[in-house]
């Protein structure tokens, strides 16, 4: 085993740990009908899951993991920090509990590099929060990753702390 692939295991195993030890909702099972064998559950489109413990479209305002939708990289990184593993995992179950939701990752890089250099890195980071979301019990199909390379800052100055808050990936929800 290679050291990448030791530190892909490792991430692995903290995103895990951190997604059970960081649940802060239980999902119950829904009654089975056993006429039938079938699970029934009924979720109205504006008030949100029956489920105890699940999310619903008004906690993408209310809850505080959840309002965090910013996801930063160290210079020239792709590879998530441990720090944002948290944010990922309540996004993760919210894709979960919400499954008509959808959700776009829109990855980003500071000035340094050729355009075509960073476009390819700020594809990278959004793959990367999408493949963690994935790890954390999101779905593939409802998740968008897209690439803004340099071109959409958030800040202009040419220092390392505004290059900092322009290496990021941004969660935003085109369906809740």
């Amino acid at each position: 085993m290679n050291a990448s692939s030791a530190s892909k295991l490792l991430i692995v195993a903290a995103m895990c740990t951190l997604a059970m030890a960081c649940s802060k909702k239980v999902k119950e099972t829904p009654p089975v009908d056993t006429t039938t064998g079938t699970t029934t559950t009924t979720v109205p489109a504006d008030t949100g899951p029956t489920v105890a413990g699940a999310y619903g479209p008004n906690d993408l305002d209310s809850d505080a993991c959840l309002r965090q939708r910013i996801v930063y990289f160290d210079l020239d990184q792709d590879t998530l920090k441990p720090e944002f593993q948290t944010i990922v995992n309540c996004h993760a179950k919210y894709l979960r509990d919400r499954p008509s939701s959808r959700m776009t990752l829109d990855g980003h890089a500071d000035e340094r590099g050729s355009r075509d250099y960073n476009m390819a890195l700020a594809e990278r980071r959004a793959q990367a929060v999408s493949s963690a979301m994935q790890a954390a019990g999101g779905s593939a199909s409802q998740l968008t990753p897209n690439s803004y390379g340099e071109e959409k800052p958030v800040c202009t100055e040419s220092n390392e702390g505004c290059w900092s808050k322009n290496r990021r990936v941004e969660i935003s929800y085109s369906a809740r």
